[in-house]
């Protein structure tokens, strides 16, 4: 899967650490959950502010993506990309203006990277979540789990 990113022009970023008391990826038997990713890339934040107001659908779509690359970023650091079997849920969250209503467009950017990347084993269901406020006024977050080796 390493070889595909090279091919998308895709680099892994490096992992975040916590922000509290919890794991970045917990395995529980077979099931890999992720933590909270942000579009934050190498320390840096991106994409700060609410769809529809600051940020238009294209930079939330690419937020999305950065989100989707962290949460892979944390699985190739604890288990292996090759250890995965298959992406089995994620969870996306974002702040937006009271008007805006285009959701499932940008989160297309955490599934369209997923299934890029893993192929057949990004094959997945989802949950859209518009909150209130994001740590550090990022306009993104997703949450995942995976079946492993």
């Amino acid at each position: 899967m390493l070889k595909k990113l090279k091919e998308l022009n895709l680099e892994l970023p490096e992992v975040s650490t916590p922000g509290g008391s919890y794991v970045s990826v917990n395995v529980r038997g077979n099931i890999a959950y992720v933590a909270i990713q942000f579009p934050i890339i190498n320390g840096e934040y991106h994409y700060l502010g609410r769809l529809g107001n600051e940020l238009t659908n294209e930079e939330g779509y690419k937020a999305m993506q950065m989100c989707a690359l962290n949460v892979l970023a944390q699985i190739h650091k604890k288990i292996g990309l090759d250890d995965i079997v298959g992406l089995n849920h994620f969870d996306a969250y974002y702040q937006s203006g009271n008007n805006w209503n285009d959701a499932p467009k940008i989160v297309n950017g955490a599934s369209d990277l997923f299934l890029e990347v893993l192929g057949d084993k990004g094959q997945h269901s989802r949950a859209i979540f518009g909150v209130d406020k994001l740590y550090g006024n990022l306009c993104a977050g997703i949450t995942c789990s995976f079946t492993i080796k």
